[in-house]
């Protein structure tokens, strides 16, 4: 590798490291603190978002998706401060095993923290954000964010999220409580339609009156093939962190594309109605569980742990996709409008 190699202006000038490009390798020291927790821990990774580290897969798929294809030039300097910064990050989680871990758990009791494993969870993302955003900084210099912020602001969104579920759970929040009861509302309208027209998934009386879903408040109760069930919503598990992190990493997205704001703003909300029937989605299909399949509690929370995950940030990651598709096409279909103009203006003279 060359030494202190400038990047070239037009961002394309890279450099072969290791018999690999520097920007796959950057991409690998930038996740090697998340390759080691996931060697290290591998059972802390668990899809729900407020019960381990399962938030560390997306966010790596978000950098590689943001990093890998980008070209420019990493040097002896670059690379040596980047690899310190990826050994501190990564001697954090291996000192919490060793006394750190219990030192941020002793800390619910001096800032009156109501959920511990929230808390305790979002010190890793916290940790991880600053990390990523100081590699992307040292890499990309101030308009980071317009390269590769996606990853970031996952993270940092995942820690913002942790951080109110530990200070203000439940429904101690209530700006984000309000959304709850209209959830509940169209989630017993969606179950009784289904019971009345399409399968039954109430009690198996003949003729009976009696509608499978209930829904007052934030209160659920519903009454289905296997007995009776009752689950109290709060803004966690009606999806409201999925749409913060869905506006965080949209707004991301919508800020390095070169495009018209009233695109981006129809992108956006467009997504955002996505995100919200994605939601809802999901709390129909809990309720539907809890009907249908089982009554079980602990089979329930098994469900109820990774469903959020397992249908949101596919939407997501589905969404953005084809944002991106349909402006790289616009934009190629653009060039190729101007080059032919050129190319006829070229001609009539």
């Amino acid at each position: 590798m060359s030494s202190d190699k400038p990047v070239a202006s037009d961002g394309t000038q890279g450099h072969i490291l290791f018999g690999i490009s520097s920007g796959i390798a950057a991409t690998l020291i930038i996740i090697s603190p998340i390759l080691y927790t996931l060697v290290a821990y591998p059972e802390t990774f668990i899809l729900s978002w407020n019960e381990g580290r399962g938030g560390f897969l997306f966010a790596m798929a978000f950098i590689a998706a943001e990093l890998v294809g980008v070209k420019y030039s990493l040097t002896k300097k670059k690379l040596l401060i980047l690899l310190c910064m990826a050994a501190l990050t990564i001697s954090y989680f291996i000192a919490l095993p060793y006394g750190l871990g219990d030192y941020i758990r002793n800390g619910k009791d001096t800032y009156n923290v109501s959920l511990v494993d929230s808390w305790t969870w979002m010190w890793d993302f916290i940790v991880m954000s600053i990390f990523l955003a100081s590699s992307l900084v040292l890499l990309f210099g101030k308009k980071w964010y317009k390269v590769a912020s996606a990853g970031a602001i996952y993270l940092a969104g995942t820690a913002l999220i942790l951080a109110l579920d530990a200070f203000f759970p439940f429904d101690s929040l209530g700006p984000l409580q309000v959304i709850v009861p209209i959830y509940l509302q169209i989630d017993q309208a969606v179950i009784n339609i289904i019971d009345s027209y399409i399968i039954n998934v109430g009690p198996q009386t003949p003729n009976s009156n009696v509608e499978p879903a209930h829904a007052r408040g934030n209160l659920l109760v519903m009454n289905g093939l296997h007995g009776p069930f009752a689950l109290q919503v709060f803004w966690p598990s009606a999806g409201v962190h999925s749409m913060i992190i869905y506006t965080l990493v949209m707004l991301a997205l919508l800020i390095k594309m070169d495009m018209p704001l009233t695109r981006k703003l129809i992108y956006f909300v467009a997504g955002t109605l996505g995100t919200v029937i994605t939601n809802l989605v999901r709390i129909v299909s809990l309720s539907l569980y809890a009907l249908v399949v089982t009554t079980d509690v602990q089979q329930w929370e098994a469900f109820h742990s990774i469903a959020g995950e397992i249908m949101f940030l596919p939407w997501l990651g589905v969404y953005i996709g084809v944002v991106i598709y349909i402006e790289n096409k616009r934009i190629r279909r653009l060039h190729a409008k101007a080059d032919g103009a050129a190319a006829s203006n070229q001609s009539a003279r």
